[in-house]
């Protein structure tokens, strides 16, 4: 059965995500807030690691809307003290993926809290360096300025 608030939005009705934030998935929740979610995923990468959600559908980050954004990061934030409070982990990677080609699996966005310790079997994110030309990297610098001077 479809939770109420669910119907009538297809991308809704087929998102794991959105069943979790009408509260209609049983996950383990470590946090319920009106924007955001914050639950345990099926398959941890370590213990303790959260996925914090909007409760609404919003597919990516160039969906996400300033206010929401500002309601996440405050989830992201309690959670993560938790976290240190309760686990006293090493570090702790934030890892937040936009489309498959970046590994988004699921398609509603969602905030990796991931805690790390010392010798962990978790990979580094990052690759070896590589060489970017300086002019490469002032031409794009300045047209994202110009871009952002657009945009306000």
């Amino acid at each position: 059965m479809r939770p109420a608030d669910l119907e009538g939005d297809p991308d809704r009705v087929d998102c794991d995500f959105c069943r979790i934030g009408s509260g209609s998935s049983d996950t383990e929740e470590v946090l319920r807030t009106d924007a955001a979610v914050g639950f345990f995923p099926r398959h941890p990468a370590a213990v303790g690691h959260t996925l914090i959600i909007p409760r609404e559908h919003v597919p990516d980050i160039w969906e996400l809307e300033s206010g929401l954004a500002g309601a996440l990061a405050e989830a992201s934030l309690a959670v993560a003290h938790a976290i240190r409070s309760v686990l006293d982990p090493d570090g702790l990677s934030v890892i937040q993926s936009n489309g498959a080609v970046a590994s988004q699996t699921v398609m509603h966005l969602h905030i990796h809290l991931v805690p790390r310790w010392e010798g962990d079997r978790l990979p580094s994110i990052w690759p070896p360096r590589t060489a970017m030309s300086e002019e490469r990297l002032r031409s794009v610098g300045s047209a994202i300025r110009r871009n952002l001077k657009l945009m306000r």
